[in-house]
């Protein structure tokens, strides 16, 4: 019988080895992204200190607002642009993207791609 790891434990891995060489600073802070099954969360995190400086969700009464539903594409690019006009407020104009194990596609690349779009660069 073939035993596999759960998902959840690969993707726990991925991001404990993406953390190993991914690290935020002042002047370049992290662009932490998780996703549940329900819901996505954005944080900008200064790792020298241990701060995050900005923060998102598809939690957010005002970002919910604006969704029909929260796990959805359209949810994640919209939550990029939220975050980004949040960094772009306290001015964090370079980021560097943590994808938190997840694989780059479907719902991670659109929030990358929208954060881009609206004005962050990594």
């Amino acid at each position: 019988m073939v035993s596999k790891e759960s998902r959840s434990a690969v993707r726990k891995n991925k991001h404990r080895k993406l953390r190993n060489y991914l690290s935020g600073t002042a002047e370049r802070p992290r662009l932490a992204v998780f996703r549940s099954n329900n819901h996505m969360y954005a944080q900008i995190i200064d790792d020298t200190v241990g701060h995050t400086l900005v923060s998102a969700s598809t939690l957010q009464k005002e970002v919910k607002a604006e969704l029909e539903n929260t796990d959805t594409v359209e949810a994640a690019a919209y939550l990029g642009t939220v975050i980004a006009k949040k960094a772009l407020d306290k001015g964090i104009t370079t980021v560097v993207f943590d994808r938190g194990g997840f694989i780059y596609q479907g719902k991670i690349k659109a929030l990358a791609d929208a954060a881009r779009e609206a004005g962050l660069e990594f």
